[in-house]
């Protein structure tokens, strides 16, 4: 196998520590069986994945808002107060992040998010500006692990698999990305994240 020498990066669950529980933990005054049940049943995972999957949050805010008309405030502030679910970077990662942009090594992103909410990352994390290229799932209007999404990034950036190296916290996306070629890293903790890198060459 060819030395990797270029890094592609998840960036939720990897870079930056976000979880709706930040924000509705305080909207549900510490009432967290109430929180649990409203992530559960309203404004569930599946729910916001539509909207990385490129629907509008007017629509998924609206059609929700008919289903349960009494927790209107509480989806609103989904988009409203998004910034709030961004706890901050997961430093330890951007730790990795800056050794690798210091000695050159191309990165990119591939991340299933909104664009409608990533200018609120944007504006926050410096180290966003590092990255080549950034590809997400909202613009493409496709969701990891989908190989299509792997495919159209790939060529779009024009990168070689067989020297990249694909760390994310999803073992499906992962399993995608080696499906391409690329050398796969399920991430799990910096320390870990960092001697695989330094075995595959990129880190010192």
């Amino acid at each position: 196998m060819a030395q990797c020498s270029i890094a592609v990066f998840d960036l939720g669950g990897v870079l930056i520590d976000w979880n709706p529980r930040y924000l509705y933990r305080k909207l549900f005054d510490g009432d967290m069986e109430a929180m649990e049940e409203f992530l559960a049943k309203v404004c569930t995972q599946s729910w916001n994945e539509q909207q990385d999957a490129g629907r509008p949050f007017a629509d998924a805010c609206s059609s929700l808002k008919l289903v349960h008309p009494h927790k209107a405030p509480l989806i609103d502030a989904w988009v409203r107060r998004y910034d709030e679910m961004l706890a901050g970077p997961i430093s330890g990662t951007v730790d990795i992040l800056t050794g690798l942009n210091s000695h050159r090594v191309p990165l990119y992103a591939l991340s299933n998010w909104s664009v409608e909410t990533f200018p609120a990352a944007l504006k926050r994390f410096e180290f966003l500006k590092w990255f080549s290229g950034v590809m997400l799932s909202g613009e493409v209007k496709l969701l990891k692990p989908d190989p299509r999404i792997f495919k159209l990034f790939l060529e779009t950036f024009a990168i070689d698999p067989a020297l990249t190296v694909y760390i994310d916290d999803r073992e499906p996306n992962v399993e995608a990305a080696m499906a391409f070629g690329m050398h796969g890293i399920l991430f799990t903790d910096a320390a870990a994240l960092r001697t695989e890198l330094i075995g595959l060459g990129l880190l010192p």
